[in-house]
């Protein structure tokens, strides 16, 4: 604009005017600088952050995807403002590993204690939150934030998500928190520092366990319209159980509407980058805590109006670390140092016009687990490791001989002795165990159900042990049924896909694969939440060096 003022001046002084315009022209040219530098400063403001994390959602269980059983319109509209992704990733199928590696941008096996399930969240791990406050940030966040674990051992001052806006409640039905997430934002949206850009996390507790029971379909969801996975039994108790799945769903829904609305009377929803997915797989039998496809695809909209193109599909794998990298690049803020994040910005995909596969770059993703809740003998771990391609999923299962729900019996007693080397205990009955699955009428039908011949296979599906390998045609099997890793037509591509996922595990500097004992550091790292307690395993004599010591186990022993 400046450019072509100088070139409008030139030609006007060889005009008869030019006695009158020598008088005004100049400051119609500072007008024009003037007004190029407000453009400019307008286009480089800084975005706001929205993320909004659903706990335990899988995709595709929103309605911008076509699954008719809900309705999600406050996704659905981020979807149409701006990208629609359709093989988005967690980096582990469990909440705080997630939550930890998203906070950092980095796998799971990258933050040590912060890459398992309850325990603690090492500080020399940035998070952006602090990053993008330090870069003059106001944050904040609602609901469940980093959890569950203890973060205040490590020094926090606050849960690594943000500081808490949590005042507000509203009446729930049952099974659905009380938190009023939307007027919580409202209060962080006053409380704001005026012209200051914000990071805010929403971080629902839906559509975890438990749910009411039957208030899918008692609020008017259809039992037809619910689509049952195969690893699942198609009754009227599993379609009414995943009905209830999606009320909670839209609960989360309902109160993203309302902070859109809220940004948008502000006139702030232009110029907010929002995310909007989940932490891992919906809480059902092979799904949440499994690396299969059902606990690791995740539904995923992103939005920014005045940086990304609306209105597209994008079939590009992406990790939701990847999320972590856009946010600093949106922002303009630098990452870590000391401990570099793994994800890789998709701001090239936001910004993009195309649909499909836009960076073709993108043909992978990789995630994980450890131990998510106490399910074993001294709290041991399932560890998994995977990479997912566009065609297929291969997992790599650590440890096959455990069992990958937990066993099926517990201690329902326990006493030690003084000096904590003598117990007498009470052995509970089968099928009081599998603690890897969340308690859920679901598991009760397939445990009540399991010498019946029609359907008594389908709790096998979920608790029977694993081979070492596992490969999955996601085409054609997307329930993960079909394993096809010993497979000689597929000998190929399981060769292929071990090496790609255990050179990156190895560049990545995953104890698993690195580490001489196998990467039993992981089972050492203490938990906070509450334990249970099992009998040995039937391998531990075979393998006691597979069952390392646990000194904080001795610690927390029911007396």
């Amino acid at each position: 604009m400046f450019h072509e003022a100088i070139r409008a001046y030139s030609l006007l002084e060889r005009s008869f005017e030019m006695r009158i315009l020598r008088r005004w022209l100049p400051g119609l040219v500072l007008v024009l600088v003037v007004t190029s530098a407000v453009s400019t400063a307008i286009a480089d403001k800084r975005p706001n952050i929205l993320v909004a994390i659903s706990d335990d959602q899988s995709f595709p269980h929103a309605s911008a995807y076509g699954y008719q059983a809900i309705s999600t319109p406050a996704f659905d509209r981020v979807a149409k403002m701006g990208v629609l992704f359709n093989n988005a990733f967690t980096p582990a199928p469990g909440c705080s590993p997630m939550r930890a590696a998203f906070l950092t941008g980095r796998n799971i096996w990258q933050i040590e204690h912060a890459g398992t399930h309850a325990s603690s969240f090492p500080k020399k791990y940035e998070v952006y939150q602090d990053r993008l406050a330090a870069a003059g940030y106001f944050i904040g966040c609602t609901g469940k934030g980093w959890g569950p674990g203890n973060w205040k051992v490590d020094g926090w001052n606050n849960n690594p998500a943000g500081p808490s806006w949590g005042r507000r409640k509203v009446k729930s039905p049952a099974g659905i928190s009380s938190t009023d997430y939307a007027a919580n934002f409202a209060d962080f949206l006053k409380d704001r520092p005026k012209d200051k850009p914000f990071s805010f996390w929403y971080g629902a507790t839906e559509p975890h366990r438990s749910f009411g029971k039957g208030i899918g379909i008692e609020n008017g969801l259809d039992p037809s319209k619910v689509v049952v996975p195969k690893f699942l039994p198609d009754t009227p108790e599993i379609r009414s159980d995943i009905l209830d799945y999606c009320f909670e769903i839209q609960w989360f829904d309902q109160h993203l509407g309302r902070m859109l609305d809220q940004l948008e009377a502000a006139g702030e929803l232009d110029n907010t980058l929002v995310i909007v997915t989940s932490d891992n797989g919906m809480a059902f039998p092979r799904a949440k805590a499994n690396c299969y496809e059902y606990g690791i695809h995740m539904p995923l909209a992103v939005s920014w109006p005045v940086g990304a193109k609306a209105g597209r599909v994008v079939d590009d794998p992406v990790n939701l670390i990847d999320l972590t990298a856009t946010i600093y690049d949106a922002a303009g803020v630098e990452t870590p140092t000391e401990t570099p994040i793994a994800g890789r910005s998709i701001r090239n995909i936001l910004e993009s016009t195309g649909q499909g596969i836009v960076d073709k770059d993108r043909d992978a993703v990789f995630s994980g687990r450890e131990r998510h809740s106490s399910s074993r003998f001294n709290s041991l771990s399932y560890p998994q490791r995977c990479i997912r391609t566009r065609d297929y999923l291969y997992i790599r299962n650590f440890r096959p001989e455990r069992w990958p729900a937990g066993p099926a019996q517990k201690f329902d007693k326990v006493k030690y002795g003084a000096d904590s080397s003598t117990a007498s205990s009470t052995l509970g009955p089968m099928h009081g165990g599998y603690h890897d699955i969340d308690a859920c009428p679901s598991l009760s039908f397939l445990i009540a159900n399991r010498d019946d011949k029609k359907i008594g296979h389908f709790l096998n599906f979920a608790v029977d042990r694993r081979p070492a390998e596992e490969l999955f045609d996601i085409r054609k099997d997307p329930a993960c049924l079909d394993n096809l890793a010993a497979d000689p037509a597929f000998a190929k591509v399981r060769s292929n896909l071990n090496a790609r996922l255990f050179d990156y595990l190895k560049q990545t500097n995953d104890a698993r694969v690195t580490s001489p004992d196998g990467g039993d550091i992981w089972e050492t790292y203490p938990r906070y939440s509450s334990l249970r307690w099992f009998p040995a395993p039937d391998w531990a004599d075979q393998d006691p060096n597979r069952v390392p010591a646990l000194e904080w186990l001795e610690k927390k022993r029911p007396r």
